[in-house]
């Protein structure tokens, strides 16, 4: 019997890979002589690095930058396996993670760490990137990533303006004298779901960021300033992203990368799924485990346990997933190649406790469930 277990993080518990060596534990105290193959995964948002880097043997290099308030934080990028692809999470520099609750403030916060990740990456030889840019704190349009490459956003003083989303508004001219020419000799892969319109009622600042801290009294200005963002980028380079599909992406930087970069737009997991080589592991594979935190109707839209059913499905084998809570709406994932869904969580206990024996409890289900298909086997 061969198994492929492919769950995504469990946030705040356990990472990719150790949800998958749970679930191998769980299911060899079951089956005997059962071979598995484990391919941690993500969705283009936390995780994404640690999940390329692992799939493809690759390496992680650490380093030192600007956080979303300012404050020096410790960060990383990927080198995956061919040593020539760089796997840049954006949460990792510039992320709503990094920030307490109380202190969440996208007026301030900057996508300036975002681009020193990117041009260390440059130093060090590096050509081709994929950049995971889910789970930011910023609503900025990416300018702190652009000042960080060289560009000079200037005001009506010719000076640099400073940090943050409230600081679009006093832009005056786009100098691009000093952007970092690698950059056009480059290959820049957006790792993404979202497809909102950098301004608006579905822009970045209405849809995202009440979730970054914004009150609907910033909602407003934000708005404003990435609309007068948006116009001197369009005087700039022809390129109207007020409408723009992705543009809204993270605060913005969607629209940056659109702009000012030679980049594309892909669907996070099936960015994993590619470089993870997942459907070519699904062959000959009796059944395959997914899994993350909590599975409802939105993991329907792109999410890990989505992304690895419907490959699965194509081949017609099972999927089950695994998680810590069952939301609403899931009927919609069986049509979708889900075979069924369980909580991990087996008794009443408390958020902390689920998360903290996640191992144990992921573990305990994985056995429970493949126990249970081996009897249906049998039959």
């Amino acid at each position: 019997m061969r198994i492929v277990i492919a769950p995504d993080s469990f946030k705040g518990s356990l990472t990719a890979l150790e949800a998958a060596q749970a679930i191998e534990r769980g299911v060899k105290k079951a089956v005997q002589g059962v071979k598995t193959v484990i391919v941690p995964v993500a969705d283009g948002g936390e995780g994404t690095m640690e999940s390329l880097v692992a799939a493809t043997q690759g390496r992680m290099v650490e380093l030192t930058v600007k956080g979303p308030l300012q404050d020096p934080v410790q960060a990383a990028y990927g080198i995956l396996g061919d040593e020539e692809t760089c796997v840049i999470e954006m949460a990792r520099a510039s992320g709503i993670c990094l920030i307490d609750s109380t202190k969440l403030n996208p007026m301030d916060a900057t996508t300036y760490g975002t681009g020193q990740l990117i041009k260390k990456a440059l130093d060090d030889g590096l050509r081709k990137f994929i950049l995971a840019i889910g789970g930011s704190a910023t609503n900025d349009g990416g300018i702190g990533m652009l000042q960080a490459l060289g560009m000079k956003l200037l005001d009506s003083d010719n000076q640099q303006v400073g940090y943050g989303g409230g600081e679009l508004s006093g832009v005056i001219q786009i100098n691009d004298q000093h952007f970092d020419s690698r950059i056009a000799k480059c290959e820049f892969l957006i790792a993404t779901d979202v497809q909102n319109p950098l301004v608006g009622k579905d822009g970045a600042s209405h849809v995202f960021g009440p979730q970054k801290g914004a009150t609907p009294e910033m909602v407003e200005v934000l708005d404003n300033n990435l609309l007068h963002w948006a116009d001197l980028v369009e005087q700039k380079t022809g390129i109207r992203l007020h409408e723009k599909p992705g543009a809204g992406a993270a605060g913005g930087i969607g629209g940056a990368f659109q702009a000012f970069f030679p980049s594309k737009t892909k669907r996070g997991i099936d960015i994993v799924i590619e470089y993870s080589k997942l459907v070519e592991h699904l062959a000959g594979a009796d059944c395959v485990f997914t899994g993350e935190g909590q599975i409802d109707f939105q993991t329907a839209s792109g999410k890990t346990p989505m992304g690895v059913a419907e490959a699965a499905k194509k081949k017609g084998i099972p999927v089950f997933a695994l998680t810590g809570s069952i939301g609403q709406g899931i009927e919609v994932l069986y049509q979708h190649g889900i075979t069924s869904v369980y909580s991990i969580v087996n008794a009443p206990m408390t958020l902390q406790e689920a998360m903290t024996r996640g191992a144990e409890l992921l573990e305990q289900t994985a056995e429970q469930v493949i126990r249970t298909y081996m009897i249906g086997l049998q039959k």
